[in-house]
């Protein structure tokens, strides 16, 4: 799969769940993992209940003020990587 924006995130997130890390990246992969296999990436399977709220939680921990733009601009961001990957792979 070529090189996508946002690739960094998922494959952060992938080295993440590999080892056990509860990270933004693992758990912004584990809410993205249907759409991110359908295009043709392995993602490791992962006991990380309810990964958005987790993310949120994560996020809010550090700045409730801004919590809910990063989680949006995250989400978009993953959004994007999907589409492109699903785009490459329609290739």
């Amino acid at each position: 799969m070529p090189k996508l924006p946002g690739r960094e995130l998922v494959d952060a997130g992938i080295r993440d769940l590999e080892a056990g890390r509860e990270t933004r990246e693992s758990l912004l992969v584990s809410m993205a993992r249907p759409r991110l296999e359908a295009s043709g990436i392995d993602v490791p399977a992962s006991d990380l209940a309810l990964p958005s709220h987790r993310l949120y939680a994560l996020l809010a921990a550090d700045d409730p003020r801004t919590a809910h733009s990063r989680y949006n601009a995250l989400v978009r961001r993953m959004v994007s990587f999907a589409r492109a990957a699903e785009h490459a792979r329609a290739r």
